[in-house]
């Protein structure tokens, strides 16, 4: 059952991910009081893409050379007009972007990165035994849309508290933190751009401006080198 899922899975992927970046492809049996067999959801992040995929599959023989019966869920909003503000993660902005923009579409830029816990605070946490070390880091981060003339910034801070037993563990938690950060604020910068996909193939980057784009408690230590952001709080539109 599970290689059957797993296979059935990885050709669908095959198949959808052609017409553009896949949101969501979960595969599921069939209910008992029907035929044996699978059925997927898949999510597109654009509505275009979705209906192409549609019109092109419905009834074509993709896999196990057995027609699929491919519709248009109608149960859904577009995430976009739904009102919720669910941030993609990392790897979907990153590839959203990258289909989207192309690669020399868009850039990020890191404008600070900072370690946020003095010597003191580092050697070893209130309450804790020997050994116990806390890392606090703060990042933000710039997007660049050069064909578009738009900017976006995002911050990030992220805290982490663990055992010590070596100068190793120190610095790969370090690595680790550093990287997690810098993903976060990111995933955070945008959250606040608007991808429009015209219907002759165009693209437009929209990106929403907010007077209170970083919070305080967020940024706290981080933002002092650099001058007051207005940006942010939005989402990447999503269809299908």
């Amino acid at each position: 059952y599970c290689v059957c899922v797993c296979v059935c899975q990885a050709q669908l992927h095959a198949v959808f991910s052609s017409f553009g970046p896949v949101y969501l492809l979960k595969v599921s049996p069939n209910a008992p009081l029907h035929p044996p067999g699978f059925y997927a959801l898949i999510k597109f992040f654009s509505a275009a893409h979705a209906a192409a995929a549609q019109r092109i599959t419905d009834g074509r023989p993709l896999v196990d050379d057995s027609p699929l019966k491919v519709k248009l869920s109608s149960k859904q909003t577009p995430h976009f007009l739904s009102g919720s503000s669910r941030v993609l993660s990392h790897a979907h902005c990153l590839e959203l972007a990258n289909h989207v923009l192309g690669f020399n579409g868009w850039t990020s830029d890191i404008i600070t990165l900072k370690k946020l816990t003095n010597e003191e605070e580092g050697e070893e946490e209130e309450g804790g035994g020997a050994g116990q070390r806390r890392l606090k880091f703060g990042c933000v981060l710039q997007l660049r849309f050069p064909h578009h003339g738009q900017t976006s910034r995002g911050a990030a801070v992220l805290e982490d508290c663990f055992t010590c037993t070596g100068p190793d563990v120190f610095l790969q938690r370090c690595c680790r933190l550093q990287r997690l950060v810098r993903e976060k604020a990111l995933v955070q910068a945008f959250s606040s751009v608007l991808l429009i996909l015209l219907g002759n193939g165009k693209v437009m980057v929209e990106v929403k401006q907010t007077p209170d784009q970083f919070l305080a408690d967020d940024t706290e230590g981080v933002l002092q080198v650099i001058s007051p952001v207005d940006c942010v709080c939005g989402r990447v539109g999503m269809g299908g």
